[in-house]
Order: C-alpha cells, then sequence, then structure tokens
C-alpha cells in the first residue's frame, strides 16, 4: 500500500488517511516517539541537505542544514544535562529563527526536556507572565533580551552567542532519545493579551503524528516542494505548520527572521523557488499593498492561509499574480487545524471565502443555539465533535449546500442592533471591497435606541472627510442591507494585531469601553 504523502487527491484521504497510515510516515510507534528525531535526526544523512532557510529582513539568507541542527542539538542536548535539566523541565527561548533557535528547540527535546518557544517583541510585563506559568529551568536569548530577563527573579539566563556554541562544541554530536509518545514535549502559548493569559498548551511528542492531517491536507506539503512559511516560530502556525510538519517529513522550509517586510518576503519566495508557502492573511494582504509583487517571479503549485478570512480585493490579487488559489486552514491553538481546502488536489474544489472541510475523519456541525443542526446558509456556532460530545469551537459558521464551512466571526464579534444580528467580519470584507480602504475592523458599540451599532476603525491614504464617511456607509448598506453597516466610522494610522498578525478587535473594544467611562 502506498504511503499517505504518495497520495494526492480529495477522494483518496477520504479512503486511506487514518491513524495507522499516520503512524507509518514515522520511524518511532505509539509507544516510544521523539519530535526532534522525527524532524531532525532521521534526515541527517551526511549529504549537507538543507532543512531551514532563513529569509533575514537585513537582506541575508541563512541556510541550515539536517546534519548542521542533528549535531548542533544533540551537543545542545548534552549540554542541558551537564547543566542540572533533567526530562520534564522546562526550557524557554526567545530568539529569531537563527541556529541557536533551532538547537534549542530540538535540543530539549532530544534529551526529554519541554521546550517553550516565546515570542521576541514580549516586554518584561508579557515574558515574566508567561515564565511564571511554566516556571522553565533555563531561558535561553540573544544579549539585547536578556537585560530584560535577567530583571525577573527566579529564571536563569543564558546568551545564545558564539561562547555559548563553542563550549557546546566539544561535545558528542550524538545523543540517544528515551522519550515516550506520551511525554511532554512543547508548551505552546497562544497570542492573547497579557492581561488575559491563556495557559500553555502542552504537546506531547505525539502530537507530531496528529499534526500531518493539517500538514497533508491543510498545507498539502508532499516531498519535493520547496516550502516557506513566513509566521514567527514562536506562535502555533509558525512552529507547527511552518517548522515541525514539514522537517517531519523530510520537507525543507522556509522561514522569515527579522521586523517583517513584504517586499523582503517576496524576494525570498522568488530566489528560493517556492512552490509551497502558507502564511498567514495579513502577509497576502501587505504583499498586495507594496503594488511591487510584479517585479517578481513566482513559482507556486500551492497556497494556504489561516488566522482570519481573506478579503475579496486580496483574494483577487492573490488569483492574478500567483495563478494559484489560496486555500483557507481553520483551527485553534487548543483543537488544532479541523476545516482545509486540500492544496493540490485537483478533484477538489476551492470556493472562495469557504473555509473548506473537515480533515478526515472529523465530524463538525453548525448548531442554532437549543444545540439542533442549522440548516443550509443559517448561521451558527461551530461545533467539533470530541470524546463523544460536541464541544464549541467558539466560531460562528454556516454551511452551504454542498457541505462547504463559512466563517462569520467569533462568537463575541456578533453584533445584535435593534433585534438584528449582524457579523463583524461580513461588514469589514464589505468595507476592503472600497478601493480607498486598506484595512478595517469592526466592533459593536453602545447606543441607546438600538442597543448595539457597529462602528468601524478604517485605515486609508484618503484623508478623512464627512463626506468619506457617508461614502463608506452607503457603499457598504447598498451591498449588505439597510440595517447591515457601520453607524459609527473612526480613521486609523494603523490596526491593533495580535502577535500573530490577526486583528485584535477586543484591543478596540476595550478602548471603547474606557472611553465611555470618561465620557
Amino acid at each position: 500500500m502506498l504511503k499517505l504523502t504518495e497520495y494526492k487527491r480529495y477522494a483518496d484521504a477520504q479512503a486511506h488517511a487514518n491513524s495507522n497510515a499516520l503512524w507509518e510516515l514515522f520511524d518511532g510507534n505509539r509507544e516510544y516517539l521523539n519530535i526532534a528525531n522525527e524532524c531532525i535526526t532521521r534526515h541527517a544523512d551526511g549529504s549537507g541537505r538543507a532543512a531551514v532557510r532563513i529569509a533575514h529582513a537585513g537582506g541575508v539568507d541563512e541556510i541550515l542544514s539536517f546534519d548542521e541542527i542533528a549535531a548542533g542539538s544533540a551537543r545542545f542536548a548534552h549540554w542541558l544535562v551537564n547543566n542540572g535539566v533533567q526530562p520534564g523541565d522546562r526550557i524557554a527561548f526567545m530568539l529569531e529563527p537563527s541556529l541557536p533557535f533551532y538547537l534549542s528547540l530540538f535540543g530539549a527535546i532530544t534529551m526529554g526536556a519541554i521546550s517553550v518557544p516565546m515570542f521576541t517583541l514580549f516586554g518584561l510585563d508579557g515574558l515574566r507572565l508567561r515564565l511564571d506559568d511554566c516556571k522553565p529551568k533555563l531561558l535561553i536569548t540573544n544579549a539585547e533580551k536578556a537585560a530584560i530577563a535577567n530583571q525577573i527573579e527566579g529564571v536563569r539566563v543564558v546568551v545564545a552567542n558564539n561562547a555559548l556554541l563553542q563550549e557546546m562544541a566539544s561535545l558528542p554530536s550524538t545523543f540517544e532519545t528515551k522519550t515516550r509518545a506520551d511525554d511532554m514535549a512543547v508548551f505552546q502559548y497562544t497570542s492573547g493579551t497579557t492581561r488575559e493569559l491563556p495557559a500553555a498548551v502542552k504537546h506531547t511528542h505525539r502530537a507530531l503524528v496528529t499534526l500531518m492531517f493539517a500538514a497533508l491536507y491543510g498545507t498539502g506539503i508532499r516531498p519535493g516542494d520547496e516550502y516557506f512559511c513566513p509566521s514567527s516560530p514562536a506562535w502555533g502556525h509558525g512552529l507547527w505548520h511552518g517548522t515541525l510538519a514539514p522537517l517531519g517529513l523530510g520537507v525543507t522550509t522556509g522561514t522569515f527572521a527579522g521586523r517583517f517586510d513584504a517586499v523582503r518576503l517576496m524576494k525570498a519566495l522568488q530566489d528560493y523557488k517556492i512552490t509551497n508557502m502558507s502564511a498567514a492573511a495579513t502577509h497576502y494582504r501587505m504583499m498586495k499593498n507594496t503594488g511591487k509583487a510584479a517585479e517578481f517571479k513566482f513559482h507556486f503549485k500551492k497556497l494556504s492561509f489561516t488566522g482570519e478570512p481573506i478579503d475579496p480585493a486580496t483574494l483577487e490579487f492573490i488569483d492574478q499574480t500567483f495563478h494559484v488559489p489560496a486555500c483557507s486552514m481553520y483551527g485553534t491553538t487548543e483543537i488544532g487545524v479541523v476545516l482545509v481546502n486540500y492544496p493540490g488536489a485537483e478533484d477538489f474544489v476551492v470556493k472562495p471565502g469557504s473555509l473548506g472541510k473537515p480533515i478526515p475523519g472529523l465530524k463538525l456541525q453548525v448548531q442554532k443555539p437549543d444545540g439542533t443542526e442549522s440548516d443550509p446558509g443559517v448561521v451558527g456556532e461551530l461545533m467539533l465533535w470530541k470524546r463523544d460530545h460536541w464541544e464549541t469551537t467558539k466560531d460562528l459558521a454556516k454551511v452551504d449546500e454542498e457541505g462547504y464551512l463559512y466563517h462569520c466571526g467569533r462568537a463575541d464579534d456578533v453584533i445584535i442592533s435593534a433585534g438584528w444580528t449582524m457579523s463583524a467580519v461580513e461588514i469589514e470584507a464589505t468595507l476592503l471591497k472600497h478601493p480607498d480602504v486598506r484595512e478595517a475592523a469592526v466592533i459593536g458599540v453602545p447606543d441607546a435606541t438600538r442597543g448595539q451599532v457597529a462602528k468601524a476603525f478604517v485605515v486609508s491614504a484618503r484623508a478623512p472627510s464627512e463626506e468619506f464617511v457617508d461614502e463608506l456607509k452607503t457603499f457598504t448598506r447598498e451591498r449588505l442591507s439597510q440595517h447591515e453597516f457601520p453607524r459609527h466610522i473612526a480613521f486609523a494610522s494603523e490596526l491593533p494585531k495580535t502577535p500573530a498578525g490577526k486583528v485584535h478587535r477586543k484591543v478596540l473594544r476595550d478602548r471603547e469601553a474606557a472611553q465611555a467611562k470618561i465620557n
């Protein structure tokens, strides 16, 4: 029987994808498994084959091989043991993609410790809250961030510099892994606010196997792809779908280091001849907004995105520029990826704006408030069947007659105005169709007459004016309905975003609430 990586059709996924077939892709088994071995060591064959290509914001390209990362991770694992680290200890690291980043990630996992990636833009409070939660044995970072980290009591800070690499150089370049599949391997923080810090999502080594459903059918990764994911590997998409998934299949991956620049990204995509990219919706929008995409040559065969829906103007840009459909991939850090569009499957029709269909073996349903199934076209809460009961995804959705699901916003992004239910996502998508609107975010604000009304925050190069406000209101009303439009519009130079690049509507809601108290 063929391996799952050799099947490319949607029909084959439904016929052959199951748990047993996933395990056949790995060297480990249900009892003993190690993520670092599966992603790095078993692919280190002495050939010097590239594992990771790093596009640095400053223009430098850095290429790391499986051999280099495998040997360095083993040495780092020995260094950790020599420094008193025990299996199960947490090793936090706050580094941009680089050799030290990958040695920290895989070295800790190799010796049975738990890797805890930290976003490099965390300030003192954001870092302290996460370190207090996971209580790491060590924090690996650079000299600049060490100045911040050293202000936190009870944490040993190690600077990842040449001196550390030289200290490790004499240690053995192999390490015998002994982890069980159900041992903890990674603690992953979501991109929540520091005031409402979510607990770390805890992943075992076994999570790598489950991840392959998303890799095969959400991003369409197959051996032979030239892959790239510009999302930071400190977050779920960049770590699991941009790093561990491709490396687990022996596929060379690419990433971005430093302050994001869309032109720099496009140059890397051209130079690396990338055929498969998975990115956040924001990345595609930023490429469009540069106006410079025509200056580059692209080689895409598969594209996917996650984080939030892509507006129609950006979808049109993708079609005209890359000539490949953008495939939505929906999930959360807590539940993983559950809805995909099967990139590369010739027998699967990608519907613009759709989240796609469930990954093989999963059951999802759009439900009414009473728990019964919603009719096609009717917005309800998206529920996932898990462990013999329905679990909420905290998202709203609708399903069409062919079983394709559509995202209708977070449950807390619903705006109920004078008895009418409106979706912030739909209003935003309509505003983004206006040629003078670059970005838009919509929230509900209190109204004495209607209970709530929609307020839009718009980023535009066009000067604010009452005429522009009226134009946007009319533009939205005519395309949605007479009641579904932003009754208030504010202009902004930029929108607040989470570290993962999503528009942060909660920040806008909090600002409005604070302003209302002042008034």
